[in-house]
């Protein structure tokens, strides 16, 4: 069923219930509880997609779900999110790239929000597999193979722009981009032989992305030299010796 732009997360989210979908869920589900596992901060946000609980193995104080789709705690516009500059310890990206209308403007909005050191968490299907070539093929008739599919180093090009820098990354869905469980299933095998052989296959993409804030140096006072006073202890204690050293001298 061809979608529009507006209802997309939704239309996506519904996929995700499919034999497919849950095998991506699962896979993005796993990577995401490792990753925020140990992340810490205080403000912790995921846009879109509450079916995909990015957050549930992070532990800061304050987490929410912010987007267009059914069920978010903030609705907002992915491209105009509602939060201050500098405020967030976390962003999650659950595939928001894929289907926004301007995926560059979500970037310079995760930037804008995200705090010096915080972190940016995104997933993306990959344009360069098996689940890209399906696309060639149906991308005007459904989702999720409506989305744009955004090239990893396209991606990090935009990243280094906003001095979003990748840690890590990692692939996964190896398995092909069939409805048949029986199919999934029979195709796991390439799970181990994909990730070994060839890595770059994977249906999804994982990055772990930090906002490095360069150019920034600490400035310190310019300490001026302050004569003691005369009344000080050390100042006494000069005296004592002074004449000390002068009464051996005598005669």
């Amino acid at each position: 069923m061809p979608v529009s732009v507006e209802n997309t997360f939704d239309y996506f989210a519904a996929w995700l219930q499919s034999p497919l979908g849950s095998y991506v869920l699962a896979e993005e589900a796993s990577w995401f509880d490792r990753t925020t596992a140990d992340i810490f901060g205080y403000k912790a946000v995921q846009l879109e997609l509450p079916q995909v609980d990015c957050l549930r193995n992070n532990r800061m104080p304050w987490r929410a779900i912010a987007g267009q789709s059914a069920g978010v705690r903030v609705r907002c516009m992915p491209e105009l999110l509602p939060f201050e500059n500098q405020s967030l310890d976390l962003l999650a990206l659950p595939h928001v790239l894929d289907f926004c209308k301007d995926p560059h403007q979500v970037l310079r909005e995760a930037e804008r929000v995200l705090v010096p050191e915080g972190r940016l968490l995104i997933t993306g299907f990959n344009p360069w597999s098996l689940w890209g070539m399906k696309r060639l093929r149906h991308r005007q008739h459904s989702v999720p193979w409506q989305g744009q599919f955004i090239a990893l180093p396209r991606l990090k090009d935009w990243l280094s722009l906003l001095n979003l820098e990748s840690m890590r990354g990692e692939y996964l869905c190896y398995s092909l981009p069939v409805q048949q469980e029986k199919w999934l299933q029979r195709s796991r095998f390439l799970e181990n032989a994909g990730d070994r052989w060839w890595p770059a296959a994977g249906g999804v993409y994982c990055l772990d992305v930090v906002k490095r804030v360069r150019g920034v140096r600490v400035i310190g006072p310019k300490w001026k030299r302050v004569p003691a006073p005369a009344g000080t202890p050390a100042t006494a204690i000069d005296k004592m010796r002074l004449q000390a050293e002068k009464d051996r001298c005598k005669p």
